[in-house]
């Protein structure tokens, strides 16, 4: 992960720390540590800020706990969580895959706030009745109060906030569409970032001076939501689709039995051009791939002598998708695989080949007919 530093693992999560994590740290240590020191003079010097220090840390554990929430819940629904990290703006669980269910998606996203509201409540209760000295009780209260905060800033209705997923779970329960519900939640949090952009700049109008973190915090909503619209927009239109409709060039299907003649003739000469063309046996199965370069060593005399099926290649697929597998599904297998093409099957017969390109062009070819 681009500048983060791998810590270790928690329940079998891999836990990242950002580099911006520091930074914030430092920060807190010496913004508390400075308030203690100010509140308690008798503590000296160095223990103002060793508390500081102590507190910066219970509070990023407090985030920390805040993520696990939504792993164990994940996990519990056979998701699979990748990573756990630490940055500037708090932390972040990293999931495989989307929940399967709105319900599913409720709870995973409900998770994180319920754990931070049970971590207020416990925290309040110690600072109420455990006898401890002035600077701890403090000190508890502040992580008791933390919680609380987190718990609320995130029950923000606007992703990329945990309110953020419980709308979008709302609306995907509501309309059936799972993109529908990220789009819209994504629209709401881009609202929440320009007002949190305009709350900052706001204090400028009294004559007082920009709040720079509410303007950060409002950069990070504006563009975290922007790219889960979009995707969820390219998702959304991938999922109305099917392998076969985004399907490349129909000529670049190839039967073994056909001179090297005729596959000039009929394939090469006047086409589109195809690097590579898939070839089938007589019933339709694939057997092999050939191009145009594998007939260069082989004089133009013996075309119409020699087979395709003499000069074709092994085929280099290991694996293939069915025709009326969603389009959403195949870019998935694409991604993963790191491939550039599939081909594409129906009850074990080659229909074609799907590339990342056609997938391109049928999404093109979607937006001119539908502009709005």
């Amino acid at each position: 992960m681009n500048g983060s530093i791998r810590v270790g693992n928690l329940f079998g999560i891999p836990f990242y720390i950002n580099v911006s994590w520091f930074i914030v740290l430092a920060l807190m240590t010496l913004s508390y540590g400075g308030s203690l020191a100010a509140q308690f003079p008798q503590l000296g010097l160095g223990l103002p800020f060793l508390l500081g220090l102590i507190a910066a840390l219970l509070l990023f554990a407090s985030v920390l706990a805040h993520e696990l929430g939504h792993s164990v819940v994940a996990i519990k629904q056979g998701i699979n969580v990748k990573s756990i990290s630490l940055f500037l703006f708090g932390g972040l669980a990293s999931l495989d895959q989307e929940a399967k269910t709105p319900a599913g998606a409720f709870w995973i996203a409900i998770a994180g706030p319920l754990v931070s509201l049970f971590l207020f409540v416990g925290l309040t209760l110690m600072g109420s009745y455990l006898p401890l000295a002035a600077p701890l009780t403090a000190l508890i209260n502040l992580l008791a109060y933390v919680n609380l905060a987190l718990a609320i800033f995130n029950l923000i209705p606007g992703l990329p906030l945990d309110g953020g997923n419980i709308l979008k779970a709302l609306i995907w329960k509501i309309t059936g569409n799972q993109f529908k519900g990220i789009v819209f939640a994504s629209r709401v949090g881009q609202g929440f970032g320009w007002l949190a952009i305009l709350l900052g700049f706001l204090p400028l109008f009294a004559g007082g001076s920009i709040n720079f973190w509410t303007i950060l915090i409002g950069w990070f909503l504006l563009s975290n939501a922007g790219i889960l619209a979009k995707d969820a927009t390219l998702r959304n239109q991938l999922s109305q689709f099917t392998a076969e409709d985004a399907l490349a060039d129909n000529n670049s299907i190839v039967p073994q039995e056909i001179s090297l003649r005729t596959f000039v003739n009929d394939y090469i000469i006047g086409k589109t051009a195809t690097r590579q063309f898939l070839v089938t046996n007589e019933a339709g199965e694939l057997v092999g791939q050939i191009s145009g370069d594998d007939l260069k060593t082989i004089p133009t005399s013996q075309w119409p002598l020699i087979q395709v099926q003499t000069v074709m290649q092994p085929v280099e697929f290991s694996t293939t998708v069915d025709a009326k597998q969603p389009l959403l599904d195949v870019v998935t297998v694409l991604e993963q695989q790191q491939l550039n093409e599939l081909p594409v099957v129906r009850n074990g017969v080659l229909v074609g080949l799907i590339e990342k390109a056609s997938i391109r062009r049928l999404l093109e070819q979607r937006l001119q007919a539908n502009p709005a």
